[in-house]
């Protein structure tokens, strides 16, 4: 099994698919990745030899922040805004969304599960 910045890549996908399966690859990422190692993009994952594999390490511990590393800079990326109180900031506080999309009916994922707002009773004249 290739293991790749503590991530179990899966045996049966091939190479292009599997190393998205690690945080801070996409497609074109294992694309670039694979060309420079000088390794199929078609090639499974399991069909990888131990020079593959090593190459391949190489380039992503070299080149490529992945994992551990970029979690933590998008979330000091996110303090940095909440801590000046931009805008952006501030969305990201109040857990609305960021980029300035409409929230009166949409936007369920950022908002959480629906909390109702009962009506006020108007009082009856008796």
């Amino acid at each position: 099994m290739a293991r790749i910045s503590g991530i179990d890549l899966p045996k049966n996908k091939r190479g292009e698919i599997g190393l998205t399966y690690i945080y801070g690859i996409g497609r074109r990422t294992a694309q670039n990745i694979l060309s420079e190692a000088q390794v199929n993009w078609d090639k499974k994952v399991s069909e990888w030899d131990d020079t593959e594999l090593t190459k391949i390490r190489q380039i992503i511990n070299d080149n490529i922040k992945v994992e551990g590393a970029l979690r933590s800079e998008n979330q000091l990326n996110i303090k940095r805004l909440i801590d000046i109180g931009c805008y952006r900031g501030m969305r990201h506080r109040l857990g609305l969304p960021v980029r300035g999309q409409k929230t009166k009916n949409n936007c369920r994922t950022r908002k959480g599960k629906r909390k109702t707002v009962a009506n006020k009773k108007v009082a009856t004249k008796g």
